[in-house]
């Protein structure tokens, strides 16, 4: 059994999981579905009152709260007890385009070139961490919700602006990937 929770799950078992988290959530009762609603929950238990954005029923929006709480300690299981000790396999001219770039470290689920410490003090590392992970703060708070909140229960509710805001993410992601990040590491 472990071994079966340690590799990756094909698609069509993953994909169906995925989809009926939107049915479950409307037999309990909540239409929303997130991850950046709880930084706001938090945010108005926290902040001191007198701020109108902050005052509504946190307590309404507490099915997220235990969502967000059950990923954290779903990571920490995952990344652990089910760690998968392999190598990540990635595409043989994906990788000959990255060490193009001087990405040499694909040890991790992230290139450590990029994306750690001794990284974060470099341009590359600095606008992938830092201004990457505003950009997205910005992102989710200026569409009404995360990726996972519209591409899931948004558009499993057929609402129009949450297929804007999946098609301004994607955009946003080609853009990054086809654009800024050869421009960034110099072979664009």
């Amino acid at each position: 059994m472990i071994e079966l929770l340690r590799g990756p799950w094909p698609w069509w078992i993953a994909g169906p999981m995925i989809g009926l988290v939107v049915p479950l959530l409307l037999v309990i009762g909540n239409r929303l579905f997130g991850v950046s609603g709880v930084l706001r929950d938090a945010c108005a238990i926290t902040v001191p009152a007198g701020i109108r954005f902050f005052q509504y029923d946190v307590a309404a929006n507490r099915w997220n709260a235990v969502f967000v709480v059950g990923v954290l300690i779903g990571g920490v299981i995952a990344g652990t007890l089910l760690a998968n000790p392999e190598p990540i396999v990635l595409d043989a001219e994906v990788a000959q385009k990255l060490e193009g770039f001087g990405i040499e470290d694909f040890a991790g689920y992230v290139p450590a070139d990029l994306f750690s410490w001794e990284a974060l003090l470099t341009l590359p590392g600095f606008v992938a961490v830092v201004i990457g992970g505003f950009l997205i703060g910005f992102g989710a708070r200026w569409a009404g919700g995360c990726t996972s909140g519209h591409a899931i229960s948004g558009l499993a509710d057929l609402q129009l602006a949450s297929l804007l805001a999946v098609f301004g993410f994607f955009a946003g992601g080609l853009l990054v990937a086809w654009l800024v990040w050869p421009w960034l590491l110099g072979g664009g």
